[in-house]
């Protein structure tokens, strides 16, 4: 019954449930890692492989788009050809490609390696977090998802960083290269430690719902073409942007007709009828919007106007993971304690107080105030994501569990593009009207503006030499314009991403009350 959660013995795995989780999560972690780590690198990307900066960023696309469109299928596909063997394959598709990327002698090689590595990556996150689900006992599930939220939450935080150092130190095509071991390790240990459970194997008789399958390619490949290039072409003033949104509209459509009306869908979206699911899902598409806005806008804040390197940038924003990771491991312990829905509401609480003490940042920021919210940021992530992990599943059916976590992390990819893409579109869009604004007080009228004016062209006059000092103080007063314009840009988008996070909060208490003591068991 929806919002009760069932009650049956669940399924127990022949190894220790600890081996298995570090087996799958070793992967799942290298590929979160991939999501960001070539965000530092594309203009060395570009420069090595003579291409523009712009073309470069297909790097970025090729791989969302591929890795979107295997998500939310990952549930057919494990019960279609096993989930061990869709794991493995999954990690050697993942481990290959990256090679190929890493010895990419162009671009449309390296963006065609990205298409598969996409694909292989897509599997594991849902593939990674319905194992941990299965293999351990309700109450450790709490535990299990904080070693999962190391993977999914504190991967991209430090995928800049060590994005950068590989970059500086090496070469970028190390970014790729280094997952080879990680990889070939995944393999032998899931190998030995991995099993499907009984009731995945009664269902490997379903065949592909090609028409699904298209529907599902054309509405998130539009869609994350649109997300991820948006921006760079002015969106819909784009005759071929406008295309990708009304394909994209017209693929989900179809899909989700279709997927209602056959009687073997390639996504269950049946289970959305679970309100507990739904809440979850919303929740955890919120969460990705706020942690990718904050993770994609807070190193462009340092880089562009306080001058940091990406490397500095990315190293000033890192103790988010120390956070990430208490957070992880305190939550948890918690879920075991106390109930989910507190602790879900707690995280949003700790997300909105770091965004909204990033959004009161200036120019003569310290080090230290930026990297406490970080780190309070960081610790709010898991908080929220831990328990939705749990609560999502706990009144679903065993055999939808599958199903449920390939949607759940679909969403949250989902929310991380569209948070991505509201950085990068107002920052700019909120810098142009600011600057509107205050070039209005650059009048012969505002005595202070004289002031500042004339103090500056008088420094100027005795040190600018042959050039006429009022033309190089009109310089100086427009940069400062302009960069106190996109301050005003930066801190808007970060206290809306706080009021986002204070407005979900009630809806926490719509999840079920016990996600504190039970996890997801089988009924038949």
């Amino acid at each position: 019954m929806d919002g009760q959660p069932t009650t049956e013995i669940p399924w127990k795995p022949r190894h220790n449930p600890w081996i298995i989780a570090l087996s799958v999560m070793l992967a799942t972690f290298m590929e979160v890692l991939d999501t960001t780590i070539l965000n530092v690198a594309l203009p060395y990307i570009a420069g090595g492989l003579s291409a523009s900066n712009s073309q470069a960023t297909w790097v970025l696309t090729s791989y969302l788009v591929s890795n979107a469109v295997v998500l939310p299928m990952t549930d057919w596909l494990g019960r279609t050809f096993g989930r061990k063997r869709l794991l493995l394959a999954c990690i050697s598709l993942f481990t290959i490609s990256s090679v190929m990327c890493g010895g990419a002698p162009n671009l449309g090689t390296l963006i065609f390696a990205r298409v598969l590595q996409g694909a292989g990556g897509g599997g594991l996150q849902p593939i990674s977090q319905a194992i941990l689900l299965e293999s351990f006992p309700p109450e450790k599930r709490g535990q299990a998802m904080g070693l999962f939220a190391l993977g999914v939450v504190v991967a991209p935080i430090l995928g800049p960083v060590f994005g950068g150092w590989l970059t500086d130190n090496l070469n970028w095509r190390w970014c790729f290269f280094i997952n080879l071991p990680v990889g070939i390790f995944a393999i032998i240990a899931s190998y030995f430690t991995v099993e499907d459970p009984p009731y995945l194997r009664r269902n490997s008789e379903k065949k592909l719902d090609i028409l699904g399958f298209s529907f599902l390619c054309l509405w998130l490949g539009c869609l994350q073409v649109l997300l991820d290039k948006g921006q760079e072409d002015n969106w819909f003033d784009a005759i071929w942007l406008r295309w990708m949104g009304g394909l994209s509209l017209i693929g989900m459509i179809c899909f989700i007709f279709r997927e209602l009306k056959t009687p073997n869908p390639l996504v269950d979206l049946r289970i959305f009828k679970d309100k507990n699911f739904s809440v979850a899902v919303f929740e955890v598409f919120i969460v990705g919007v706020v942690l990718y806005a904050t993770l994609s806008g807070l190193p462009l804040f340092l880089q562009t106007l306080i001058s940091y390197t990406a490397y500095q940038s990315g190293l000033a924003i890192s103790p988010r993971g120390i956070g990430a990771v208490a957070g992880a491991i305190i939550a948890g312990r918690l879920l075991g304690l106390i109930s989910g829905r507190l602790i879900v509401a707690l995280g949003f609480i700790f997300l909105a107080i770091s965004s909204f003490q990033i959004g009161f940042f200036n120019l003569e920021i310290a080090k230290l105030n930026i990297i406490i919210p970080n780190i309070i940021n960081g610790i709010g992530a898991p908080f929220v994501f831990i328990p939705l992990t749990t609560a999502a599943v706990i009144t679903l059916k065993q055999e939808q569990i599958g199903a449920a976590t390939g949607l759940f992390n679909l969403f949250r990819n989902i929310g991380g593009s569209i948070g991505t893409s509201m950085v990068q579109t107002f920052i700019q869009r909120l810098a142009q009207a600011h600057q509107t604004i205050l070039v209005g007080y650059y009048t012969p009228d505002n005595l202070n503006y004289l002031s500042r004016f004339s103090g500056i062209e008088s420094y100027l006059g005795m040190h600018s030499g042959s050039v006429p000092a009022a033309s190089q103080a009109l310089k100086v007063l427009y940069s400062t314009l302009i960069n106190q314009a996109n301050l005003l840009a930066y801190m808007e988008i970060f206290q809306v991403m706080g009021w986002i996070c204070v407005f979900s909060i009630p809806l926490a208490f719509l999840l079920a009350k016990d996600t504190k003591k039970t996890g997801p068991v089988a009924m038949h």
